[in-house]
Formats: C-alpha cells, structure tokens, sequence
C-alpha cells in the first residue's frame, strides 16, 4: 500500500496540515522543535498502538487534554481515519467504516527508527522485545491478537495470584490460554528472526549484518510448544504466588545480536556500531517486506552517520520497494538524495508548526 495523502488537524504542533507524498524519499528538514518528528508520529499513528512516541492519546492533541485531534489518509483507494475527542479512546474508521486498530496492521505496515531506540541493546531487555514485536507485526499483523490475548489471561492469573486462590482449576483454564496464545508469540517472533536474516543474506550493505537470536530470558523459552509452556507455568505457581506475578513465559523473552567475524555482541559495540546495526536492522525489515511496499520513518537518522555511511543510507533507501520519510536539521544533511528526494521545509510559527 502507498500513502498518497496525509492531514493532521489539531495534532501535536501542527494545527493543520495536507502533504501528498510520493514514491520519492521524503526529506523534512527544519530547526528543532520546528514539528519534524511529529509528522512521523502521525504516520506511526496509522498501524496498531500508540505510535512511535508510545503516547497516550490525550497528550497529543495540540492543545492539550481537552482538545481532541485527527489523521486522515488516503491509503491507495482506502480512506483512513484515526483520531481521540476529549476523554475518550482512540477511534479508527476505514473507508467510512469502524474499524479496530488491529486492522490497520493488514493495511499498511510501518516501520520506525528514532534516537530513543539507540539505546536499545543496552536498555532492559523490555525495550528488545518491544522492538522485536513491532518488527513481528509488520510481519504478521495477526500477532498484536495473539499478544493481547496472551496479556488478557496473565493478568487475570496474576490476580489469582495476588489473592492467593489455590484453586487449579482456574489456574489449568488460563494457563491453557497463555500456552496458546504464546506459542504463537513465540512461533511468530522466530519467523520475523528468520525472515530479518534471510533479508540480510546477500545484501550489498555499508551497515553490518547481524545475528539474531530469540533468547529465553529469565523463566522463559524459545520452544513454541502450548504444552511446554503450560507445563512450566504449572510447576511455577508456587514461586509466581510469592511473587504475585507471572515470572516465566514468552512474556521474558529477549532478542539477541551478535556482529563480525568474532561474534561481537552489540552490548559491548561502540555506540557508532550499535547505532549502525540498528539501522541495518530497519533496512532489512522493510528490504523483507519490499512486497507489502512499508512504509520506513527515520527520525534524525543523517546527523549520527559520516557522509560515507549517510550517502550508502540514501542509495538503499532509494533501491528499496518502500516509502521512506526522513527528518534532519537541515538539506545538507540530505545532499546525496538531491532529485531524487521529495522536499519539506518546516518551521515554527509562535507555538504552531508550518511548511515553509
């Protein structure tokens, strides 16, 4: 699917605002502060979850709280809307038409970079699993239910835990569901592991190939097996119930990755090196889905590359079957994509966003 059309009303900076992208690279440049980033936030806003910021809906809005906001696009031929009114939820329609979030994954998939995630390797592995499954997603759209189920019942266990209710019987019917719905989890992230590889495989990069392991984590497991898995959360109840929580299942799982002739793990990488895998990373998943045509947001990805790394991002970028928005402090920053960008100058007019 291509974005042809997007319009922001009232959202983050930007009281209003219409581009009509297309096929080229976009290039946002501006001073920051100037709105750059939040055009992303929005695009990020058209799949499954709160985007690329991991905002509640009510900070959003440009106002604040009691102001609402709204993104409409034009996805090919389908109308796409999202938008929150005050105190409410997160609305979608397509064509017209209530849809659930979940429905937005099957229509486009997006994938993002932003300099928060820099830190990904040597934050908790919380923030590699997230990364993994938004990575899963745009794969398998389907996954974001199987997540949500998977959640729904561990919470519900968690609670019998809290209360101390000895009662197998509950715990045999949730601990079914979360054997389920993890095994699918953990099946859905081992098939995005293998397909990132595969991507990588044969790629003319200037970005490093990585080695990628799903990796079990504390009382967790790679073994895609329901059975399995019910089995140890059964013979975990006891400690879980000292601890008040789930402590074992996919829900632990971390990622791992390993570069270079002598496996270096990208903890122990420069930041230059972890910054660069990342990317390498990024490109291979949307490189993996060049048939789903993604969409790839790279939020002030130029300024912490040399020129030499910075002009190969470009060419890839532009060898990719993807729409691409980038955003940089200034054109320079763009200079190697010369014609064969799309252009956007923005600014900042009192406390309002505006194309220059």
């Amino acid at each position: 699917m291509t974005l042809t059309r997007l319009h922001l009303t009232q959202f983050r900076s930007w009281a209003r605002l219409e581009i009509e992208p297309d096929q080229r690279p976009v290039a946002i440049h501006g001073p920051n502060g100037a709105g750059k980033t939040n055009i992303l936030e929005a695009i990020s806003m058209l799949s499954p979850g709160r985007g690329m910021r991991g905002a509640a809906p009510s900070d959003q809005a440009r106002r604040g709280p009691d102001v609402g906001w709204q993104i409409r696009a034009l996805i090919d031929d389908r109308q796409v809307a999202t938008r929150a009114l005050p105190a409410q939820p997160r609305e979608v329609m397509i064509d017209d038409k209530p849809a659930t979030q979940v429905a937005l994954g099957s229509l486009m998939r997006v994938i993002w970079l932003t300099p928060a995630m820099d830190r990904i390797w040597t934050d908790a592995p919380e923030a590699r699993r997230r990364f993994l499954d938004r990575i899963t997603l745009s794969f398998t759209p389907g996954h974001a239910e199987d997540a949500l189920g998977y959640d729904k019942a561990m919470r519900e266990r968690n609670r019998l835990l809290k209360d101390e209710v000895r009662d197998a019987g509950w715990y045999r019917a949730l601990e079914a569901q979360m054997a389920d719905m993890g095994a699918a989890l953990t099946r859905n992230r081992l098939d995005a592991i293998a397909r990132i590889m595969a991507a990588q495989d044969g790629a003319e990069t200037a970005f490093p190939a990585a080695i990628l392991t799903l990796l079990p984590g504390e009382g967790a497991a790679d073994d895609p097996d329901p059975d399995s898995i019910a089995a140890r959360l059964a013979e975990g109840r006891s400690r879980d119930m000292a601890a008040g929580r789930t402590l074992s299942g996919p829900h632990r799982a971390d990622l791992g990755a390993h570069w270079g002739p002598q496996s270096m793990p990208a903890a122990l990488s420069s930041t230059g090196e972890q910054k660069a895998l990342l990317l390498s990373l990024i490109l291979a998943n949307a490189r993996a889905l060049a048939g789903e045509s993604p969409v790839l947001l790279l939020d002030e990805v130029a300024a912490h590359l040399d020129a030499q790394r910075r002009a190969a991002l470009h060419d890839e970028i532009c060898a990719l079957n993807a729409q691409c928005f980038l955003t940089g402090t200034g054109p320079d920053l763009f200079d190697t994509l010369r014609d064969r960008a799309q252009f956007l100058s923005v600014a900042r007019d009192g406390d309002a966003s505006m194309l220059v």
